[in-house]
């Protein structure tokens, strides 16, 4: 009978062992109308901006040019991959269609899971709101992205200056414009499972295990707020 408690206790402890390794981001503290502190932008305007009373962070589209980077890219770069950082800085130019912001809280994503919320505000080319995962030194990413033009949600891998399709979900989703909306993924392995709402959507085995850097992503002239960035990172 005096093993139950230390049982539960063990329990416990490994319960709060688990939770303390999910980093929820919010921008709460946040200054608006100036770059995020928790995110590294590589391409794109990403700024903190106000959804009622909260801060959010804003991809805005409404200043993209073709083939821009952001500001200060060399420096962001040098302090995200050191010496490395030339070579990151060549792959993400040829991909300036794409605006990126990459998380600083976690050099190494592996397995787990990451969510973010979004908003779709406008854009007349895209509205496109991803998760940023695999981020290799040389620039080279995986994206698991929903597309409100397409109503769909796709994985497309970035590799070496080309942009390939991977994998887009069985079923279509229309999100209205001004509604909040969760996209989560989960890596086990070569395992990838992708969410919208909390429904599977997509669902493809990896050609290697990932390892690398997070953060969001977004295309062309959309226009996306996002909030609550959250990476629970688990044990191989």
């Amino acid at each position: 009978m005096r093993e139950r408690p230390l049982v539960l206790l063990a329990l416990l402890c490994l319960a709060g062992t688990l939770s303390a390794q999910t980093k929820k981001v919010t921008f709460a503290g946040e200054t608006p109308g100036h770059e995020p502190k928790s995110f590294a932008p590589m391409v794109g305007s990403w700024v903190i901006s106000k959804d009622g009373p909260r801060n959010v962070l804003f991809i805005d589209g409404r200043v993209w040019k073709r083939g821009q980077p952001a500001g200060g890219l060399a420096d962001k770069a040098r302090a995200l991959y050191g010496a490395r950082n030339e070579e990151f800085i060549e792959s993400v130019k040829a991909f300036a269609y794409f605006p990126i912001a990459v998380y600083k809280g976690l050099d190494d994503f592996e397995n787990g899971d990451v969510s973010v919320r979004f908003q779709m505000v406008g854009g007349a080319l895209d509205r496109c709101a991803g998760i940023l995962f695999n981020v290799k030194p040389n620039g080279d990413y995986l994206t698991v992205r929903y597309n409100g033009t397409e109503d769909n949600v796709v994985l497309w891998t970035f590799n070496k200056g080309v942009r390939k399709f991977v994998k887009r979900a069985p079923d279509l989703a229309a999100l209205e414009l001004g509604t909040w909306h969760t996209l989560k993924i989960s890596v086990h392995g070569t395992a990838l499972t992708g969410y919208l709402d909390d429904k599977l959507m997509l669902e493809y085995t990896l050609p290697e295990p990932v390892s690398g850097m997070i953060g969001v992503w977004s295309k062309t002239d959309s226009m996306i707020e996002f909030d609550d960035f959250t990476v629970t990172p688990t044990a191989k």
